[in-house]
């Protein structure tokens, strides 16, 4: 007997595999924090290199000797804070009862949205106050945004617009370190540090419409068997009766372009000289790094010059100390 009212029970993976809504990837669920900080941050994907360091990971076999890594470097000029957003309960959830916009913004900004002019800052954090002591607000987020006209690797002077969440267990405290940042930049060395376990959330590469052995890597038929087709096709789309297609069935769509969460990602080093980390030449298809950097153990999604954003590892296992870089390679990517 079905029941069609009842919600979906179990995860159906990363299906639908439709194209993300935007390349600002959005950030769902913030780890639980103690103290009030800034929990996120967002750069752009400069590129791959390789690096050498000390195993300090215990009970590993290579433990205490010199190992070849793969690394990502990101290139994360400041950020600002342009305001705060405070949300309270509706019908439908969380939604946004008020605002503070500080009345220091960037030109640029206006790109992005029709900044507001008669805006009153002072009686807007007062309203914010007001509803946090009478219990009506539920949580608090700043509004951030990029300045990529400082990125010369990325051909767009067009502001990214995202919220970042403040850590803390006491609204009233999250909001009064809020107010401490309002109008203010923000440099990667204040939210993360050298050793910190991240996540990296990012939009894939777009690969447009393809076909169900590259989208779903379902196996080629044989040639008896594909007489009547061509080998990529799939054998079936399921029984006459019911004639309904199934969800489960692999079929040709969209491939590519979807945003993505990378757990546990171990920042490897971050520094100010962004020339220190490009390799001769510059990075492939980026150039040459020329603000704050951030370099991350691993892969990451998405092309070069793809926006990134970072934030505290929501599942992390274990933290471990600075790591040990003995050598970074910096020879020339360009083949």
């Amino acid at each position: 007997m079905s029941h069609p009212h009842r919600p979906r029970r179990g995860s159906i993976a990363y299906s639908p595999r439709v194209r993300a809504r935007s390349e600002i990837p959005r950030v769902r669920a913030w780890p639980i924090k103690k103290e009030p900080k800034l929990m996120g941050f967002a750069g752009y994907k400069a590129g791959m290199t390789h690096a050498v360091m000390i195993d300090d990971v215990p009970n590993s076999l290579t433990s205490g000797m010199e190992i070849s890594i793969p690394v990502t470097v990101l290139e994360v000029p400041q950020m600002k804070v342009a305001g705060i957003r405070v949300y309270g309960k509706s019908t439908y959830g969380a939604s946004a009862i008020a605002e503070a916009w500080t009345t220091e913004l960037d030109k640029e900004l206006n790109r992005a949205l029709t900044v507001p002019r008669k805006h009153d800052l002072s009686a807007a954090l007062a309203r914010i106050d007001q509803l946090i002591n009478d219990g009506l607000a539920i949580d608090l987020r700043v509004i951030m945004y990029t300045l990529p006209e400082k990125v010369t690797g990325v051909p767009k002077k067009k502001p990214e617009i995202m919220e970042n969440n403040i850590g803390g267990t006491d609204l009233k405290a999250r909001f009064e370190y809020a107010k401490g940042l309002l109008g203010k930049f923000i440099n990667i060395s204040d939210v993360f540090n050298n050793g910190d376990i991240i996540d990296v959330l990012a939009i894939t590469i777009g690969k447009g419409l393809q076909g169900p052995v590259k989208r779903w890597g379902i196996q080629l038929q044989k040639s008896k068997h594909s007489r009547a087709g061509s080998v990529r096709e799939i054998g079936t789309l399921g029984p006459w009766h019911p004639s309904h297609v199934n969800w489960r069935v692999p079929q040709l769509g969209q491939t590519g372009y979807h945003q993505r969460t990378e757990f546990n990602k171990r920042v490897m080093q971050i520094g100010k000289d962004g020339k220190a980390v490009t390799p001769q030449g510059g990075f492939l298809n980026y150039g040459i790094v020329r603000n704050d950097y951030i370099i991350i153990k691993g892969s990451v999604p998405g092309p070069v010059k793809r926006l990134v954003r970072l934030r505290p590892a929501i599942r992390m296992k274990k933290q471990l100390p600075a790591p040990e870089i003995q050598y970074l390679s910096l020879e020339s990517k360009q083949g």
